[in-house]
């Protein structure tokens, strides 16, 4: 199956937004900052810490969302030329292509850790760091998205969230 695939800047955001709240330490922290966030709000409505304190954690919580839900994917986007480009994708039996003018790349399906399948991508990583979004509008119908979908989760093995 061969897909032309081209991306749209706020489904990417979104996809990237999704990564970084799928990461075990990104969540770790925005929940004990939250949690921060709470008890320091309870405990200045019961006047227990000055308003000091309440403004330096209400700073801390807005400054980590705005941070992990705008900041880093717009600089990600920014950087990665290949949210610019337009290539074809092959998703073959045993391999995984990329076709571009200026070069092509294929993987073997072993190449990939795991697959998280988001509302308007695929997302196939090759370690917790690295992946590659396959967005699901590539596909010209619910069929082809559907044959796909299968093939990757046969190929790949699926993330746990």
């Amino acid at each position: 199956m061969q897909v032309t695939v081209t991306y749209k800047k706020p489904q990417v955001l979104q996809a990237l937004r999704y990564h970084f709240i799928t990461r075990r330490e990104i969540r770790f922290m925005m929940i004990l900052v939250n949690v921060f966030a709470l008890i320091s709000a309870g405990l200045f409505f019961y006047h227990k810490i000055s308003p000091l304190a309440f403004l330096v954690s209400s700073f801390l919580w807005i400054s980590l969302m705005v941070t992990f839900w705008w900041l880093l994917p717009a600089t990600i986007y920014r950087k990665m030329a290949t949210f610019k480009d337009r290539f074809k994708v092959t998703l073959e039996e045993n391999h995984f292509f990329i076709e571009h003018p200026r070069g092509n790349k294929s993987w073997a399906w072993r190449e990939f850790s795991e697959m998280i399948e988001t509302p308007q991508f695929f997302h196939l990583y090759f370690d917790p760091r690295s992946f590659f979004l396959l967005p699901k509008d590539a596909f010209s119908n619910s069929d082809d998205l559907h044959e796909a979908r299968m093939l990757l989760q046969e190929k790949i093995p699926k993330k746990k969230l």
